[in-house]
């Protein structure tokens, strides 16, 4: 079967990571068409415009896309191309697997996490009131009418909303992916102590919801406790799911305790579009050095195999990258005991590295 699919390069060192992850995906022998579509700094440059229609097109028709890193601040009227195309497609399931390898230096251990993470509501919805602004004082007054409470005149607001609808849907996500992929809990995560109606919202759609799915575990923690928890007894959690913010924040928690963001794969998943990435930036300061690591990019190529229906060749290629990276030899920089050894190799050598492991596995 013949899978197309979108192929954002990105900007800064995403070229380069897009490139190794392409040859690598290519080499685990599913028929991909690649169809290369430009969004972000480099449509700018070409076209004027961060999201070309046809690239948009090509996201819509395919319903897959392989994403390189985008620069976040392009000055164009958007705060994110990132999160901009998530709205566009309404991607609101943000999956980060956090996940231990041998060879990957990480301070905890052994760690196996998923984080889901509700991608379009919260704060990140972008509702902001800057001071000096005819809008503010509206919304102010509005407000302080409301909830008879004063709110300082050099405040800026910030408006924070939770659905019901929108979190039925991240948490029944969640539950589907922990029975789909043999996970045994699913962890709501809030904090619904303080925020008692929007927190306090998601926790109780998240208990009805965990009522459908006797098959799994289900318990709650308060924002706070859980990042302590996670530091020290991560082994006793297994999928999280979590509001917008806090998924941003404990996210990036877990890819600290598994190595950092280099090794840390993303996918953003909507109704009919799913579009997979790595969670670190463009890194533009090594564009065009063959230098970073592309191990993140190459793992969300593995999440991405798994949703096309290619388990198996997403389980191959997975293994090939964790005996490279465990081995240590054909390794970056940042994977290497000392970050200037001079035995480290660029981004197409860990490529290649990862392909002939396939390679001698296949054959």
């Amino acid at each position: 079967m013949t899978h197309v699919v979108t192929l954002i390069p990105g900007d800064g060192t995403g070229p380069e990571i897009v490139e190794a992850t392409r040859r690598a995906i290519e080499a685990t022998g599913v028929d991909i068409r690649w169809d290369t579509q430009q969004i972000g700094a480099a449509a700018i440059a070409a076209q004027g415009t961060p999201f070309p229609q046809a690239a948009l097109d090509s996201i819509k028709r395919n319903k897959v896309a392989l994403k390189g890193p985008l620069t976040t601040e392009l000055g164009t009227g958007f705060r994110s191309v990132n999160v901009a195309l998530r709205k566009e497609f309404d991607l609101y399931a943000n999956l980060r697997p956090a996940k231990t390898y041998p060879g990957v230096r990480a301070p905890y251990g052994e760690v196996d996490l998923v984080i889901v993470r509700e991608n379009i509501e919260d704060l990140y919805a972008g509702i902001e009131f800057d001071i000096g602004t005819p809008e503010l004082v509206e919304v102010r007054e509005a407000i302080e009418k409301a909830s008879r409470a004063t709110i300082r005149h050099d405040a800026a607001i910030a408006i924070k909303y939770i659905s019901e609808m929108g979190s039925r849907r991240i948490v029944t996500f969640a539950f589907e992916h922990a029975r789909a992929n043999g996970r045994r809990k699913v962890t709501a995560v809030h904090k619904a102590n303080i925020m008692k109606f929007a927190d306090g919202l998601f926790l109780r759609v998240a208990r009805e919801v965990a009522a459908q799915y006797p098959d799994i575990q289900f318990e709650d923690r308060i924002v706070d406790n859980m990042c302590m928890q996670l530091v020290q007894k991560p082994d006793l959690y297994d999928v999280l799911v979590l509001p917008n913010l806090y998924g941003d924040i404990v996210s990036d928690l877990c890819a600290g305790l598994v190595g950092g963001l280099g090794v840390a794969p993303g996918a953003n998943i909507g109704e009919d579009v799913a579009v997979f990435e790595a969670i670190h930036g463009s890194a533009p300061k090594y564009a065009g050095q063959n230098k970073v690591n592309p191990m993140a990019l190459m793992l969300a190529g593995v999440l991405m195999l798994r949703h096309l229906g290619e388990r198996e060749a997403g389980d191959r290629l997975e293994r090939a990258i964790t005996d490279v990276i465990a081995e240590g030899k054909d390794v970056t920089y940042d994977l290497k005991a000392d970050r200037d050894d001079p035995t480290a190799v660029g981004t197409r050598e860990f490529a290649d590295a990862v392909i002939r492991r396939m390679e001698r596995v296949h054959a």
